[in-house]
Protein backbone atom coordinates (compact mmCIF):
# COMPACT_ATOMS: atom_id res chain seq x y z
CA UNK A 1 0.00 0.00 0.00
CA UNK A 2 1.36 3.66 -0.89
CA UNK A 3 2.39 5.57 1.95
CA UNK A 4 -0.11 8.50 2.73
CA UNK A 5 1.93 11.77 1.05
CA UNK A 6 0.36 13.95 4.45
CA UNK A 7 0.38 12.64 7.71
CA UNK A 8 -1.39 13.88 10.64
CA UNK A 9 -1.20 13.94 14.35
CA UNK A 10 -2.55 15.48 17.11
CA UNK A 11 -0.64 16.29 21.01
CA UNK A 12 -1.44 18.31 23.52
CA UNK A 13 -3.49 20.66 21.15
CA UNK A 14 -0.84 20.82 18.23
CA UNK A 15 -1.63 19.01 15.07
CA UNK A 16 1.28 17.88 13.08
CA UNK A 17 1.16 18.39 9.58
CA UNK A 18 3.71 16.31 7.80
CA UNK A 19 5.15 16.54 3.86
CA UNK A 20 5.57 12.73 3.50
CA UNK A 21 7.08 12.37 -0.46
CA UNK A 22 10.53 11.67 0.88
CA UNK A 23 11.13 9.95 -2.51
CA UNK A 24 10.42 12.89 -4.27
CA UNK A 25 11.90 15.35 -1.91
CA UNK A 26 8.39 16.45 -0.90
CA UNK A 27 8.02 17.95 -4.29
CA UNK A 28 4.03 19.28 -5.02
CA UNK A 29 1.40 18.03 -7.84
CA UNK A 30 -1.90 18.04 -7.99
CA UNK A 31 -2.51 15.01 -5.40
CA UNK A 32 -0.03 16.33 -2.80
CA UNK A 33 -1.77 19.74 -2.91
CA UNK A 34 -4.91 18.25 -2.78
CA UNK A 35 -3.82 16.03 0.55
CA UNK A 36 -1.91 19.37 1.88
CA UNK A 37 -5.46 21.53 1.89
CA UNK A 38 -7.66 18.53 3.11
CA UNK A 39 -5.21 18.29 6.07
CA UNK A 40 -5.37 21.97 6.89
CA UNK A 41 -9.08 22.27 6.77
CA UNK A 42 -9.39 19.08 9.21
CA UNK A 43 -6.98 21.02 11.95
CA UNK A 44 -8.96 24.24 11.49
CA UNK A 45 -12.16 22.11 12.06
CA UNK A 46 -10.39 19.99 14.74
CA UNK A 47 -11.76 21.61 18.49
CA UNK A 48 -9.09 19.34 20.34
CA UNK A 49 -6.17 21.71 17.80
CA UNK A 50 -5.49 25.34 18.76
CA UNK A 51 -1.92 25.25 16.61
CA UNK A 52 -0.62 23.98 13.93
CA UNK A 53 3.05 22.55 12.89
CA UNK A 54 3.92 22.32 8.99
CA UNK A 55 6.92 20.05 8.87
CA UNK A 56 8.29 17.72 6.37
CA UNK A 57 9.81 14.13 6.24
CA UNK A 58 13.39 13.50 4.55
CA UNK A 59 16.42 16.16 4.11
CA UNK A 60 13.94 18.69 1.96
CA UNK A 61 11.03 20.77 3.27
CA UNK A 62 9.87 20.71 -0.68
CA UNK A 63 11.16 20.94 -4.27
CA UNK A 64 8.75 22.46 -5.95
CA UNK A 65 6.98 21.11 -8.73
CA UNK A 66 8.66 17.31 -9.44
CA UNK A 67 8.96 16.40 -13.31
CA UNK A 68 6.12 14.09 -13.94
CA UNK A 69 4.27 16.94 -12.92
CA UNK A 70 5.74 19.30 -15.17
CA UNK A 71 5.53 17.50 -18.14
CA UNK A 72 2.22 17.11 -17.88
CA UNK A 73 2.06 21.27 -17.72
CA UNK A 74 3.32 21.28 -21.43
CA UNK A 75 0.04 18.97 -22.78
CA UNK A 76 -2.72 21.11 -20.22
CA UNK A 77 -4.93 23.50 -22.14
CA UNK A 78 -5.68 26.84 -20.96
CA UNK A 79 -8.98 25.98 -18.67
CA UNK A 80 -6.78 22.78 -16.78
CA UNK A 81 -3.84 25.01 -15.72
CA UNK A 82 -6.68 27.48 -14.81
CA UNK A 83 -7.75 24.82 -12.26
CA UNK A 84 -4.45 23.42 -11.65
CA UNK A 85 -3.49 26.97 -10.20
CA UNK A 86 -6.49 27.38 -8.74
CA UNK A 87 -5.79 24.27 -6.46
CA UNK A 88 -2.36 25.88 -5.31
CA UNK A 89 -4.51 29.08 -4.69
CA UNK A 90 -6.64 27.25 -2.52
CA UNK A 91 -3.64 25.86 -0.32
CA UNK A 92 -2.44 29.00 0.05
CA UNK A 93 -5.38 30.77 0.51
CA UNK A 94 -6.45 27.72 3.24
CA UNK A 95 -3.49 28.69 5.46
CA UNK A 96 -4.03 32.30 5.20
CA UNK A 97 -7.29 31.96 6.48
CA UNK A 98 -7.29 28.70 8.58
CA UNK A 99 -8.98 30.09 12.44
CA UNK A 100 -5.55 28.56 13.90
CA UNK A 101 -2.06 29.46 13.82
CA UNK A 102 -0.16 27.63 11.15
CA UNK A 103 3.70 27.49 12.29
CA UNK A 104 6.31 26.20 9.51
CA UNK A 105 9.36 23.79 10.45
CA UNK A 106 11.76 23.95 7.48
CA UNK A 107 13.91 21.55 8.10
CA UNK A 108 16.24 21.63 4.34
CA UNK A 109 15.80 23.85 1.34
CA UNK A 110 12.14 25.06 0.43
CA UNK A 111 12.17 25.93 -3.59
CA UNK A 112 9.64 27.60 -5.94
CA UNK A 113 6.35 26.16 -4.67
CA UNK A 114 7.77 24.84 -1.67
CA UNK A 115 9.26 28.27 -0.93
CA UNK A 116 6.06 29.89 -1.18
CA UNK A 117 4.52 27.32 1.04
CA UNK A 118 6.34 27.90 3.88
CA UNK A 119 6.15 31.98 3.77
CA UNK A 120 3.17 32.42 3.74
CA UNK A 121 2.79 30.22 6.64
CA UNK A 122 1.78 32.60 10.06
CA UNK A 123 5.32 32.07 12.16
CA UNK A 124 8.69 30.10 10.51
CA UNK A 125 11.43 28.54 11.80
CA UNK A 126 14.39 27.56 9.49
CA UNK A 127 17.12 25.64 10.64
CA UNK A 128 20.63 27.53 9.20
CA UNK A 129 21.35 25.01 6.14
CA UNK A 130 18.16 25.27 4.64
CA UNK A 131 18.35 27.30 1.72
CA UNK A 132 15.15 29.24 0.11
CA UNK A 133 14.20 30.46 -3.45
CA UNK A 134 11.90 31.45 -5.92
CA UNK A 135 13.37 29.86 -9.11
CA UNK A 136 10.38 29.95 -11.69
CA UNK A 137 11.92 32.32 -13.78
CA UNK A 138 14.73 30.30 -14.44
CA UNK A 139 12.45 28.25 -16.77
CA UNK A 140 10.47 30.45 -18.22
CA UNK A 141 7.67 30.61 -15.19
CA UNK A 142 6.19 33.41 -12.74
CA UNK A 143 5.83 33.20 -9.26
CA UNK A 144 2.47 34.90 -9.70
CA UNK A 145 0.86 33.37 -6.70
CA UNK A 146 3.14 33.74 -4.01
CA UNK A 147 3.84 37.11 -5.27
CA UNK A 148 0.39 38.27 -4.19
CA UNK A 149 1.79 38.01 -0.28
CA UNK A 150 5.65 38.62 -0.70
CA UNK A 151 4.72 42.20 -1.61
CA UNK A 152 3.36 42.77 2.28
CA UNK A 153 6.08 40.32 4.03
CA UNK A 154 9.07 42.97 2.89
CA UNK A 155 9.71 45.29 0.61
CA UNK A 156 9.22 45.80 -2.83
CA UNK A 157 13.28 46.18 -3.50
CA UNK A 158 13.30 43.01 -2.20
CA UNK A 159 10.28 41.29 -4.08
CA UNK A 160 12.51 42.43 -7.18
CA UNK A 161 15.53 40.91 -6.13
CA UNK A 162 14.08 37.46 -5.41
CA UNK A 163 11.53 37.15 -8.09
CA UNK A 164 13.80 38.47 -10.93
CA UNK A 165 16.74 37.03 -9.63
CA UNK A 166 15.40 33.28 -9.27
CA UNK A 167 18.32 32.78 -6.91
CA UNK A 168 19.09 30.67 -4.08
CA UNK A 169 19.18 32.47 -0.74
CA UNK A 170 20.01 30.98 2.93
CA UNK A 171 18.01 31.09 6.26
CA UNK A 172 19.93 34.44 7.53
CA UNK A 173 19.06 36.52 4.38
CA UNK A 174 15.66 35.02 4.65
CA UNK A 175 15.42 36.08 8.23
CA UNK A 176 16.59 39.78 7.15
CA UNK A 177 14.76 39.87 4.16
CA UNK A 178 11.44 39.17 7.26
CA UNK A 179 10.36 36.43 4.96
CA UNK A 180 10.81 33.81 8.41
CA UNK A 181 10.69 34.73 11.93
CA UNK A 182 13.36 32.42 13.62
CA UNK A 183 16.98 31.10 12.57
CA UNK A 184 17.22 28.03 15.04
CA UNK A 185 19.90 25.11 15.07
CA UNK A 186 18.49 21.55 13.62
CA UNK A 187 19.07 19.95 16.86
CA UNK A 188 17.02 22.66 18.65
CA UNK A 189 14.29 23.17 16.18
CA UNK A 190 12.09 20.49 17.29
CA UNK A 191 11.79 21.71 20.94
CA UNK A 192 11.68 25.70 20.41
CA UNK A 193 9.02 24.85 17.72
CA UNK A 194 7.24 23.20 20.65
CA UNK A 195 8.10 25.49 22.89
CA UNK A 196 6.26 28.03 20.92
CA UNK A 197 3.66 26.40 19.88
CA UNK A 198 2.68 25.11 23.56
CA UNK A 199 3.23 28.99 24.99
CA UNK A 200 0.64 30.06 22.24
CA UNK A 201 -1.86 27.01 23.44
CA UNK A 202 -1.32 27.65 27.68
CA UNK A 203 -1.19 31.18 27.75
CA UNK A 204 -3.49 32.86 24.67
CA UNK A 205 -6.60 32.83 24.13
CA UNK A 206 -7.66 30.89 20.69
CA UNK A 207 -10.65 33.11 19.98
CA UNK A 208 -8.04 36.39 20.43
CA UNK A 209 -5.78 34.47 18.05
CA UNK A 210 -8.14 33.93 15.57
CA UNK A 211 -9.40 37.44 15.47
CA UNK A 212 -5.78 38.72 15.35
CA UNK A 213 -4.67 36.49 12.81
CA UNK A 214 -7.90 37.55 10.30
CA UNK A 215 -7.18 41.47 11.56
CA UNK A 216 -3.80 41.65 10.75
CA UNK A 217 -4.59 39.92 7.19
CA UNK A 218 -7.39 41.89 6.58
CA UNK A 219 -5.23 45.05 6.63
CA UNK A 220 -2.48 43.63 5.21
CA UNK A 221 -4.08 41.97 2.30
CA UNK A 222 -6.96 44.19 1.90
CA UNK A 223 -7.52 43.06 -2.51
CA UNK A 224 -6.15 39.40 -1.71
CA UNK A 225 -8.59 37.59 -3.27
CA UNK A 226 -8.63 39.95 -6.53
CA UNK A 227 -5.39 39.80 -7.08
CA UNK A 228 -5.33 35.78 -6.82
CA UNK A 229 -8.01 36.02 -9.29
CA UNK A 230 -5.67 37.68 -11.70
CA UNK A 231 -2.63 35.39 -10.92
CA UNK A 232 -4.47 32.36 -11.20
CA UNK A 233 -4.80 33.98 -15.04
CA UNK A 234 -1.42 34.83 -15.28
CA UNK A 235 -0.45 31.53 -14.25
CA UNK A 236 -2.42 29.76 -16.89
CA UNK A 237 -1.42 32.39 -19.65
CA UNK A 238 2.48 31.92 -18.99
CA UNK A 239 2.19 28.23 -19.36
CA UNK A 240 1.24 28.70 -22.92
CA UNK A 241 4.41 31.10 -23.76
CA UNK A 242 7.18 29.74 -25.98
CA UNK A 243 9.48 30.31 -22.88
CA UNK A 244 7.55 28.46 -20.20
CA UNK A 245 7.79 25.59 -22.65
CA UNK A 246 11.95 26.03 -23.95
CA UNK A 247 12.61 26.12 -20.19
CA UNK A 248 10.57 23.50 -19.09
CA UNK A 249 11.96 21.05 -21.82
CA UNK A 250 15.49 22.24 -21.20
CA UNK A 251 15.33 21.39 -16.95
CA UNK A 252 13.58 17.89 -18.04
CA UNK A 253 16.74 16.67 -20.17
CA UNK A 254 18.73 18.67 -17.57
CA UNK A 255 20.16 21.29 -20.03
CA UNK A 256 21.32 24.86 -19.43
CA UNK A 257 18.04 27.16 -21.04
CA UNK A 258 19.88 29.33 -23.80
CA UNK A 259 17.82 32.81 -22.96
Amino acid sequence: MRENLVLYSVSNRIATITLNRVEKRNALNPELVLSLTQMLIKAGDDKNVKVVVLKANGNVFSAGADLAYLQQLQKNSYQENIDDSKRLQNLFTTIYTLPKIIIAQVEGHAIAGGCGLATVCDIIFAVPEANFGYTEVKIGFVPAIVSCFLMHKTSETIVKKLLFSGELFNAEEALKYNLITFVTKSEEINQKVNNFALDLCNNTSANSLLVTKQLINEMSYPLLIKNLDKAVQINAKVRESDDFKKGISSFLKKEKTKW
